[in-house]
């Protein structure tokens, strides 16, 4: 089967008009080789073979010799130095374009003495998006969620139960030990299947201390690493220091609901599940489209909360909530939210919603969207 994702290589094209070289993260398996080579006209380096180590040991000669040319270098870490390379490239050879793959933020591996600020664009591919499901043939949003959004996973005849664990330990293996070296394999593990099995729950490490045998501060360090390697996605709230807001305990969402579904043991979905992991989904698509991690959300020690928030600028507060149906939006807190914060637009994504459309309740003006239209108002 022939996959042309065509967002992200869009994307991809985008950004070398902008930047001679583009630093393309993600979690393991979530296609960054498989999108790599569907590029035309590239050149393409596994740098996890010893001979391509070996290839990239002199930049200046290896980068001469592909001047014009469009490289793809994967797995970039494995170099000895590979910002070197990149901000050579960046500095020297701006006709050369490449694409260096890893599966962690640039600045969290030692290997990387400089994090090229300004130097390169960078493209963050998340698990499959709206636009993947068109193009994989397949728009059964309930078997994305089950499945979730790893395209060998989503693809798979069978249900990938044994995949799931294999991920894992491939995780620890290559992209723990090899960026990290922490030790404790039996901790860490233990706190990645609490974070998907409780996964947008409200986070306070000292409750994870006990169950994984770890210190308060070994647990915050646990948590940094996910984030940095974007296994979890650390929802921070959003406030402005008013007595009555939560203004420190983020919620702590699994980057899949595939890993949530079986972390949970769901081994079918339920109607009551759709909508919790509908929420997993629109943060997906928000964090891909809009290429951005710093969407918060927001909640008061009345409990009142607001899904998702969005700042556009200290005025504009841009509120979402998610809905798997559009008949299930209670406005009261989003209500309690805009006494607090007036300016701004109020959506409710829904699955359900085929034509977008505005309800006034009793002076609060909220826009019910699908997921194409959220993004294009965002």
């Amino acid at each position: 089967m022939i996959i042309t994702r065509r967002f992200w290589l869009k994307l991809v094209e985008d950004s070398w008009r902008n930047k001679s070289v583009i630093w393309l993260s993600g979690v393991r398996r979530v296609g960054k080789t498989f999108l790599c080579r569907s590029l035309p006209d590239t050149q393409y380096f596994d740098c996890e073979l010893p001979r391509t180590r070996r290839l990239l040991e002199d930049p200046e000669s290896f980068l001469e010799t592909y001047r014009g040319k469009r490289i793809i270098l994967d797995e970039i870490h494995r170099l000895a130095n590979p910002s070197e390379l990149l901000k050579i490239s960046a500095d020297h050879f701006p006709d050369v374009k490449i694409i260096a793959t890893g599966s962690s933020t640039l600045g969290v591996s030692s290997r990387f003495r400089d994090t090229l600020t300004g130097r390169k664009a960078e493209i963050w591919l998340t698990p499959m998006i709206s636009d993947d499901l068109m193009d994989f043939g397949r728009t059964d949003m309930a078997h994305r969620l089950h499945r979730g959004g790893l395209p060998p996973f989503f693809l798979s005849k069978r249900s990938p139960e044994r995949e799931f664990q294999e991920w894992m330990d491939a995780f620890w293996a290559k992209d723990i030990q090899e960026l990290f070296r922490l030790e404790r394999r039996h901790s860490f593990s233990r706190f990645c299947e609490l974070l998907f099995a409780q996964s947008a729950g409200i986070f306070e490490a000292t409750k994870f201390s006990r169950p994984c045998e770890a210190s308060r501060t070994t647990i915050s360090n646990y948590l940094a690493v996910l984030e940095a390697t974007f296994v979890v996605h650390v929802i921070r709230p959003f406030n402005t220091h008013r007595a009555t807001e939560i203004v420190s305990a983020p919620k702590v969402y699994a980057f899949d609901t595939g890993f949530v579904c079986h972390h949970k043991g769901w081994g079918t979905l339920r109607p009551e599940n759709l909508g919790f992991l509908w929420e997993h989904f629109v943060l997906n698509e928000i964090q891909a489209k809009l290429q951005r991690r710093d969407v918060r959300t927001w909640r008061d020690k009345q409990k009142h909360e607001v899904d998702f928030v969005l700042q556009k600028n200290p005025q504009e507060i841009t509120a979402i909530e998610c809905k798997w149906s559009a008949a299930q939006f209670d406005p009261a807190n989003l209500r309690v939210f805009r006494r607090l914060y007036p300016q701004g637009s109020n959506f409710v994504v829904a699955q359900d919603v085929d034509h977008p459309f505005r309800r006034d309740h009793h002076g609060l003006k909220v826009d019910y969207v699908d997921i194409k239209a959220l993004i294009s108002a965002l």
